[in-house]
Protein backbone atom coordinates (compact mmCIF):
# COMPACT_ATOMS: atom_id res chain seq x y z
CA UNK A 1 0.00 0.00 0.00
CA UNK A 2 2.92 2.49 1.20
CA UNK A 3 4.47 1.40 -2.84
CA UNK A 4 1.48 2.36 -4.56
CA UNK A 5 0.99 5.63 -2.56
CA UNK A 6 4.52 6.74 -3.59
CA UNK A 7 4.44 5.75 -6.97
CA UNK A 8 1.21 8.05 -7.02
CA UNK A 9 2.86 10.83 -5.69
CA UNK A 10 6.31 10.74 -7.85
CA UNK A 11 3.81 10.45 -10.64
CA UNK A 12 1.80 13.50 -9.79
CA UNK A 13 4.75 15.54 -9.58
CA UNK A 14 6.04 14.63 -12.76
CA UNK A 15 2.83 14.94 -14.58
CA UNK A 16 3.09 18.59 -13.11
CA UNK A 17 5.96 19.00 -13.68
CA UNK A 18 5.55 17.95 -17.75
CA UNK A 19 3.01 20.59 -17.10
CA UNK A 20 4.12 23.32 -16.10
CA UNK A 21 7.03 22.94 -18.71
CA UNK A 22 4.54 22.53 -21.86
CA UNK A 23 2.87 26.12 -20.76
CA UNK A 24 5.75 27.96 -19.10
CA UNK A 25 4.33 31.01 -19.71
CA UNK A 26 2.25 33.32 -17.02
CA UNK A 27 -1.29 34.04 -17.08
CA UNK A 28 -0.82 37.40 -19.21
CA UNK A 29 0.90 36.11 -21.87
CA UNK A 30 -1.69 33.07 -21.94
CA UNK A 31 -4.52 36.09 -22.29
CA UNK A 32 -3.18 36.80 -25.82
CA UNK A 33 -3.47 33.14 -26.28
CA UNK A 34 -5.78 31.30 -24.53
CA UNK A 35 -5.36 27.84 -26.18
CA UNK A 36 -1.66 28.13 -26.18
CA UNK A 37 0.36 24.81 -26.84
CA UNK A 38 4.01 24.59 -28.09
CA UNK A 39 4.80 24.18 -31.56
CA UNK A 40 8.44 23.31 -31.41
CA UNK A 41 11.65 24.60 -29.35
CA UNK A 42 15.21 24.60 -30.45
CA UNK A 43 18.71 26.06 -29.47
CA UNK A 44 20.21 28.35 -30.29
CA UNK A 45 24.42 28.54 -30.86
CA UNK A 46 27.03 30.88 -32.23
CA UNK A 47 30.15 28.28 -33.30
CA UNK A 48 29.90 26.27 -29.44
CA UNK A 49 28.65 28.41 -27.60
CA UNK A 50 24.83 27.73 -26.12
CA UNK A 51 23.11 31.00 -26.45
CA UNK A 52 19.27 30.63 -25.61
CA UNK A 53 16.75 28.00 -26.07
CA UNK A 54 13.62 28.93 -27.51
CA UNK A 55 10.07 27.72 -27.46
CA UNK A 56 7.05 28.66 -29.74
CA UNK A 57 3.32 28.50 -28.62
CA UNK A 58 0.42 29.17 -30.54
CA UNK A 59 -3.13 28.43 -30.85
CA UNK A 60 -3.73 24.77 -30.30
CA UNK A 61 0.18 24.57 -31.60
CA UNK A 62 -0.61 26.10 -34.99
CA UNK A 63 1.82 28.58 -35.85
CA UNK A 64 0.39 31.40 -38.43
CA UNK A 65 2.46 34.61 -38.63
CA UNK A 66 -0.58 36.55 -38.72
CA UNK A 67 -1.97 35.73 -35.67
CA UNK A 68 -1.07 35.94 -31.96
CA UNK A 69 1.46 33.62 -31.02
CA UNK A 70 4.78 33.94 -28.31
CA UNK A 71 8.06 33.30 -29.10
CA UNK A 72 9.83 32.73 -25.51
CA UNK A 73 13.95 32.84 -25.16
CA UNK A 74 15.52 31.39 -22.38
CA UNK A 75 19.29 32.74 -21.90
CA UNK A 76 21.71 30.50 -21.36
CA UNK A 77 24.74 32.82 -20.87
CA UNK A 78 25.29 36.75 -19.41
CA UNK A 79 24.30 39.23 -22.16
CA UNK A 80 24.08 42.72 -22.19
CA UNK A 81 20.80 43.86 -23.46
CA UNK A 82 22.61 46.49 -26.38
CA UNK A 83 24.36 43.67 -27.48
CA UNK A 84 21.03 41.90 -27.99
CA UNK A 85 19.48 45.09 -29.27
CA UNK A 86 22.07 45.53 -31.85
CA UNK A 87 21.97 41.39 -32.92
CA UNK A 88 18.21 42.34 -33.78
CA UNK A 89 18.61 45.35 -35.15
CA UNK A 90 21.27 44.47 -37.52
CA UNK A 91 19.12 41.02 -38.27
CA UNK A 92 16.19 42.98 -39.65
CA UNK A 93 18.36 45.12 -41.75
CA UNK A 94 19.09 42.26 -43.42
CA UNK A 95 16.02 41.87 -44.25
CA UNK A 96 16.21 44.75 -46.14
CA UNK A 97 12.45 45.53 -45.86
CA UNK A 98 13.22 48.67 -43.00
CA UNK A 99 14.50 51.84 -43.46
CA UNK A 100 16.97 53.78 -42.05
CA UNK A 101 14.72 55.98 -39.86
CA UNK A 102 12.38 53.20 -38.83
CA UNK A 103 15.49 50.70 -37.56
CA UNK A 104 16.75 53.59 -35.21
CA UNK A 105 13.49 54.46 -33.81
CA UNK A 106 13.06 50.69 -32.90
CA UNK A 107 16.45 50.31 -31.88
CA UNK A 108 15.89 53.47 -29.22
CA UNK A 109 12.89 51.38 -28.31
CA UNK A 110 14.24 48.26 -27.53
CA UNK A 111 17.52 49.86 -25.50
CA UNK A 112 14.84 50.92 -23.59
CA UNK A 113 13.06 47.49 -22.89
CA UNK A 114 15.21 45.26 -23.30
CA UNK A 115 17.87 44.76 -20.19
CA UNK A 116 20.87 42.64 -19.72
CA UNK A 117 20.55 39.10 -18.80
CA UNK A 118 22.18 36.03 -17.52
CA UNK A 119 21.14 32.41 -17.10
CA UNK A 120 18.23 32.97 -15.17
CA UNK A 121 16.37 34.90 -17.84
CA UNK A 122 13.71 34.17 -20.24
CA UNK A 123 12.39 36.96 -22.62
CA UNK A 124 9.13 36.47 -24.40
CA UNK A 125 7.76 38.26 -27.23
CA UNK A 126 4.06 38.16 -27.97
CA UNK A 127 2.80 39.11 -31.26
CA UNK A 128 -0.70 40.50 -30.35
CA UNK A 129 -4.13 40.55 -32.03
CA UNK A 130 -3.56 43.93 -33.14
CA UNK A 131 0.47 42.76 -34.87
CA UNK A 132 2.22 44.42 -32.06
CA UNK A 133 4.99 43.26 -29.95
CA UNK A 134 4.66 42.95 -25.96
CA UNK A 135 7.89 41.77 -24.44
CA UNK A 136 7.94 39.90 -21.04
CA UNK A 137 10.52 39.28 -18.84
CA UNK A 138 10.59 36.19 -16.61
CA UNK A 139 6.75 36.81 -17.09
CA UNK A 140 6.25 40.08 -16.25
CA UNK A 141 5.55 42.68 -18.31
CA UNK A 142 8.73 44.99 -19.67
CA UNK A 143 7.56 46.82 -23.11
CA UNK A 144 5.94 47.50 -26.03
CA UNK A 145 6.75 47.95 -29.80
CA UNK A 146 3.10 49.10 -31.10
CA UNK A 147 5.04 50.10 -34.81
CA UNK A 148 2.67 46.91 -36.83
CA UNK A 149 5.65 47.09 -39.05
CA UNK A 150 8.39 46.12 -36.65
CA UNK A 151 6.37 42.82 -35.52
CA UNK A 152 6.46 40.44 -38.79
CA UNK A 153 10.17 41.79 -39.40
CA UNK A 154 11.18 41.35 -35.99
CA UNK A 155 9.91 37.57 -35.62
CA UNK A 156 10.92 36.92 -38.92
CA UNK A 157 14.15 36.56 -37.44
CA UNK A 158 13.87 33.58 -36.03
CA UNK A 159 10.35 32.48 -38.10
CA UNK A 160 10.87 33.53 -41.57
CA UNK A 161 12.15 31.87 -44.45
CA UNK A 162 14.91 33.69 -45.28
CA UNK A 163 15.83 33.45 -41.28
CA UNK A 164 19.66 33.11 -40.95
CA UNK A 165 19.74 29.43 -39.14
CA UNK A 166 17.39 27.50 -40.92
CA UNK A 167 17.32 24.38 -38.89
CA UNK A 168 16.66 26.09 -35.85
CA UNK A 169 13.48 27.82 -37.70
CA UNK A 170 12.71 23.88 -38.49
CA UNK A 171 12.59 22.66 -35.08
CA UNK A 172 10.32 25.68 -33.94
CA UNK A 173 8.31 25.66 -36.37
CA UNK A 174 7.56 21.76 -36.79
CA UNK A 175 8.60 20.63 -33.54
Amino acid sequence: MKISMLIMVIATVVYATLNVTASANTPQQRAYIPNQEKVGEARYKVLFWKVFDATLYAPDGTYNRDEPFVLALSYLRKIRGEQIVERSISEIAQQGKASTDELAQWRDQLLDIIPDVDKSSTISGVRTAQGTTEFFLNGSPIGTVSDVRFTPLFFDIWLGEGSANAKFRKDLLEG
